[in-house]
């Protein structure tokens, strides 16, 4: 059992989490549910160790997303065609993919007049378990990501596996995950927007990346986030 000292850091750990110094934020923090995209943290470890919302389970035949103003997740639309994403995903809480981000990957694809999405950081966690549904907040270590664009926007994939999975738990880059599967997730984005026999398409990957180009990825985008969202601050890690 945890001692008295033990015991009075989770509690400091979890008035961080809650809204650090502001009574206010605290309060909010204990009587409704928070935000997935604004009142989840990062994680106190990140980059490196980040929590993720996840969004989609490999068994679901409709695609959710959070509603953005609301924070419940909502059906974006049916799968309208037989591919089904492999890992689970979903987004990286206080992220933001702004102009930070998108520099990083017009330098990475030595591109001209990238923007980026818009959006939370996305993020694709592999775990030997199965977990039955979305709506879910994991712990997750970044190993690497997807250099991806859609529409010209940047949309950055990050990598990740389940802190602690039996089976993709010691992996420590994208080069240890298995080929089929990283071939899977590969062919799941760029073609789940397309329609059969669709000979433009939208989306495409212009590269992969390792660890290290996660974590810088990360990282900027909690920048972005940060900048765009100052009233937020009091709910940041402190260290990041």
């Amino acid at each position: 059992m945890k001692d008295k000292q033990e015991r009075r850091g989770d509690v400091e750990q979890t008035r961080q989490r809650r809204g650090g110094g502001d009574p206010f934020q605290r309060l909010l923090g204990l009587m409704f549910k928070a935000h997935p995209w604004h009142g989840v943290s990062i994680g106190e470890e990140a980059p490196d160790v980040v929590t993720a919302y996840i969004e989609i389970v490999p068994t679901d035949t409709v695609k959710y997303e959070v509603d953005k103003s609301s924070g419940f997740l909502k059906v974006d639309r049916p799968q309208r065609f037989s591919n089904f994403c492999p890992v689970y995903y979903g987004l990286i809480p206080q992220t933001y993919s702004g102009e930070r981000v998108a520099g990083m990957f017009a330098k990475r694809a030595r591109r001209k007049g990238m923007v980026g999405d818009g959006d939370p950081l996305d993020i694709c966690v592999l775990s030997e378990k199965s977990i039955p549904h979305s709506d879910i907040l994991l712990t997750a270590l970044p190993i690497g990501g997807l250099s991806l664009a859609d529409g010209g926007e940047a949309d950055d994939k990050i990598i990740a596996v389940m802190r602690d999975d039996a089976v993709y738990g010691d992996c420590t880059d994208i080069t240890q995950c298995p080929k089929a599967l990283m071939d899977r997730l590969r062919h799941y984005f760029l073609t789940y927007k397309s329609a059969p026999g669709t000979t433009q398409h939208k989306v495409e990957i212009t590269g992969v990346y390792g660890r290290e180009e996660a974590l810088s990825v990360i990282r900027a985008s909690h920048a972005d986030y940060r900048e765009r969202h100052p009233e937020l601050s009091s709910l940041w890690p402190k260290h990041l």
